[in-house]
């Protein structure tokens, strides 16, 4: 088994996760705002949030490429993570809708065009994969943390 498992389980652990961490930065914002009792639910799980959300939209990205969605399904996937919980409702459509294969097809198949190149390269090496993955993730949260909070 791969460090990215098959499109299947990666996708439903990343959109839990996005799901949680909604969850926890709503609890967060609850105890600011409401209670007017801390301020670090929102400092804590607003980051951890952040994070998760960027995870979750590369990897609808990179599920885009390896399992030939169309377009609209994409935006769809990128869509559901912007209200609280819509990842897990999309992810259980994509299961039902064949969106989630259980291996990867650009580990096997011959890419076709440089953004399929690049992600076969990165699946057919799931270490280095991983870590560009998280890569990935770290820089983008890095540019958000320097344009600053959603308006």
């Amino acid at each position: 088994m791969s460090a990215l498992g098959t499109p299947r389980r990666l996708y439903r652990v990343v959109a839990v996760a996005e799901a949680v961490t909604w969850a926890l930065l709503l609890t967060g914002m609850f105890l600011k705002y409401v209670t007017e009792t801390t301020e670090l639910g929102v400092q804590v799980f607003g980051m951890v949030h952040g994070v998760v959300f960027i995870a979750y939209c590369l990897t609808t990205v990179l599920l885009w490429v390896d399992q030939k969605w169309p377009l609209s399904r994409l935006v769809l996937g990128l869509a559901a993570a912007i209200p609280p919980f819509a990842t897990v409702p999309f992810e259980r459509y994509a299961e039902r809708a064949g969106l989630l294969g259980d291996t990867w097809r650009l580990r096997s198949e011959a890419p076709r065009g440089a953004v399929e190149r690049l992600t076969s390269w990165l699946l057919r090496r799931p270490a280095q994969g991983a870590l560009v993955g998280v890569l990935a993730v770290a820089g983008l949260t890095g540019i958000a943390l320097v344009v600053g909070p959603p308006a």
